[in-house]
């Protein structure tokens, strides 16, 4: 083991290939076993943490290389207009309704964190720590640090709400009887970002767009909103 954990911390690109070969076999046993809980993310995460306790390396030398894959998260995150365009006819057509949905999904996530909050006692900087939790990391991160929460955290909580939002959004929908595909777009989107937009688009096209609009519109209101809303703890 001390041989092999000096080779790794030799080299440089090794986070980066453990991260991708990691996720490419979670995404093979999600294909394989169809169960929804074996969340490509939520596998991997799980492997590359089991790796680095297995084989004695802390995280700080992991991310040397793994840090590269954080370059990504911008151009991804603008990716998702291509679908958005696609549908642009669907955004004129349901504007209003586009409005309202994330307007109230970003509300919501506020208030529910707030009195999560209130209820357990926690601090002003975890409070701003958890409000960007239902945006994309890209913006969540910048949101975080500017408002003073701890970015670690941020991050922390936001893959768990996408992954969350990815496993059960569709069951969710189903049990509430939401079958309409811009509804179902919107939903994903403003409460599981990135995440729950992969899971709207398996379910179509429309609904991919409409989960793309979310996430930047949310992002964009979240950014205005943290500010206003960390005064209250």
């Amino acid at each position: 083991m001390s041989t092999l954990r000096e080779i790794l911390g030799n080299s440089q690109y090794w986070g980066l290939t453990l991260s991708i070969a990691a996720y490419l076999f979670a995404c093979w046993l999600k294909q394989k076993t169809k169960l929804a809980f074996l969340n490509p993310i939520l596998v991997s995460v799980i492997v590359i943490i089991a790796f680095l306790l297995g084989v004695g390396i802390d995280y700080d030398t992991y991310n040397k290389g793994a840090s590269y894959l954080s370059w990504l998260l911008t151009p991804a995150t603008v990716c998702l207009a291509i679908p958005l365009y696609k549908q642009l006819h669907l955004l004129k057509k349901h504007g209003a309704a586009v409005a309202v949905s994330i307007t109230s999904g970003v509300a919501t996530s506020a208030v529910s964190i707030f009195l999560m909050c209130r209820v357990l006692g926690l601090s002003h900087t975890h409070y701003v720590t958890l409000l960007p939790k239902s945006i994309t990391t890209a913006i969540g991160m910048g949101v975080s640090e500017e408002a003073g929460g701890i970015v670690t955290l941020t991050v922390i909580s936001i893959i768990i709400t996408g992954v969350l939002g990815n496993m059960v959004g569709e069951t969710v929908l189903k049990l509430a009887k939401i079958d309409h595909p811009v509804a179902k777009g919107l939903a994903f989107g403003t409460s599981a970002h990135a995440v729950g937009t992969a899971k709207a688009l398996e379910l179509g096209e429309v609904e991919g767009a409409m989960s793309s609009l979310s996430i930047a519109v949310a992002g964009l209101l979240t950014v205005i909103a943290v500010p206003i809303a960390s005064k209250f703890i």
